[in-house]
């Protein structure tokens, strides 16, 4: 099928060729080999498509791949903005077909048909995969239509109907012709040779009438041009002398120009050097200067971190201190709850102290009795305020020795804080 339909396609590329060159003008809608390439460029294009389902039934339309051609090349896309615009065309089976008709009217089918055959990958959703566009028949008609190229068509497609257009290939047209060439062969060789004698004739006198004027009018150009010439050979021999005058003056000028150029030049160079040896001078200190500002920059940053790691150590060590701090009011508290509690004992022992005494004087008796028992709460009393008196002188130790540690922290800063943290904790304890 596929082969069959390449021999369809050459015969009918080539009938068209030649019968347009043949026909010698712009072809229109109604010419015959025209209509029947298109019909077999239809069949070409229909093989091997894929039907495609629909709520209407099984249908192969042609406009899908060609809509592809616009993605591909976007010179193709006002051809398929034409087709989409036509107001008569109802069916993707007529505006493929005018797709095609406007296309061979810009004269590149084969064009846009090469780029379409290339890309296989988006083919495949269309064809079959032994349809004749994805197989090399495809590229054989595509390399004939660069033919078509020759021939100029003018169609009018949108007052045509190609909705309802049936294509059937007339193989009249090809059987026809090669039967009457066998038969008219001999008998055109002979017109056209009378034809061919009679036009040589015609020819050769004609050009032999076109020589004899054309020789009379160079004759009587030649003497005007001969005239005309000694004028301007007259005129060109005072503009040559004219023209060496200007010349040696330039000369002149030019020797000029050259010297004050070479003094300028030597002036220049001299400023270049100068100003070579000036920027080396300020490239130096500028290097020198630069080095001493990164050395700063350096000790900086140096001094920077070494302002930081003391100011985290005085920060670890205030921590500490204020634990520490924490520490001594705790103990001072727990001392002061003491201290008022023995005061209370103390109070409770002078109210017994003063009881007894009144029993004492009330039952001598009693007081004889009891004698070694006031020795001996007169003995506890003694102890008693001996101990608050060292509790007090303690407490004022206490205070002071918070007061000098704290000072100690301030000015020892830099001293190893573990150990003044194990002394602090030593004195609190």
């Amino acid at each position: 099928m596929r082969a069959n339909l390449l021999n369809m396609a050459k015969l009918s590329i080539k009938g068209l060729i030649e019968s347009a060159l043949s026909f010698g003008r712009t072809l229109d809608s109604d010419y015959p080999p025209l209509q029947q390439f298109f019909v077999v460029m239809e069949h070409c294009l229909k093989h091997g498509l894929k039907v495609k389902k629909s709520f209407l039934g099984f249908n192969k339309s042609l406009w899908g791949p060609l809509e592809l051609v616009e993605k591909l090349c976007p010179e193709a896309a006002e051809i398929s903005a034409s087709v989409r615009d036509l107001p008569g065309l109802k069916t993707p089976l007529g505006r493929a077909r005018a797709w095609l008709r406007l296309a061979l009217m810009q004269k590149r089918l084969a064009d846009y048909l090469r780029l379409l055959i290339t890309r296989k990958d988006l083919l495949s959703d269309f064809y079959e995969n032994s349809a004749l566009m994805l197989e090399e028949e495809g590229a054989v008609i595509v390399g004939l239509l660069v033919g078509l190229n020759v021939i100029d068509a003018n169609l009018c497609v949108k007052g045509e109907d190609l909705d309802s257009q049936v294509g059937v290939i007339d193989f009249s047209l090809y059987l026809k012709n090669d039967i009457d060439d066998y038969r008219s062969e001999e008998r055109n060789s002979q017109i056209a040779s009378i034809l061919d004698q009679k036009n040589y004739v015609e020819e050769l006198n004609r050009q032999l009438n076109s020589t004899v004027h054309g020789l009379q009018g160079r004759v009587d150009s030649l003497e005007k041009s001969n005239s005309k010439l000694i004028e301007e050979l007259a005129i060109a021999k005072n503009n040559i002398i004219k023209l060496q005058e200007e010349n040696q003056h330039l000369r002149s000028e030019n020797s000029l120009i050259l010297l004050k150029t070479q003094q300028q030049f030597e002036v220049t160079q001299g400023d270049v050097l100068v100003e070579r040896d000036t920027y080396k001078q300020s490239r130096q200190g500028l290097d020198e200067m630069y080095n001493e500002a990164r050395r700063q920059l350096k000790e900086e940053c140096q001094l920077r971190q070494d302002v930081e790691n003391e100011l985290v150590a005085q920060v670890s060590m205030k921590q500490e201190m204020e634990l520490a701090m924490k520490l001594l009011e705790k103990d001072i508290h727990e001392k002061q709850d003491t201290l008022i509690g023995l005061r209370h004992q103390l109070d409770e022992v002078k109210a017994i102290n003063v009881e007894m005494y009144q029993k004492m004087q009330a039952s001598d008796d009693e007081m004889k009795k009891k004698n070694d028992m006031i020795g001996r709460l007169e003995e506890k009393t003694n102890q008693i305020t001996a101990t608050m008196k060292q509790l007090e002188q303690s407490d004022k130790d206490l205070l002071s020795q918070t007061r000098t540690l704290a000072m100690s922290f301030v000015k020892c800063a830099s001293t190893d804080t573990e150990h003044q943290y194990k002394l602090v904790k030593d004195i609190s304890f």
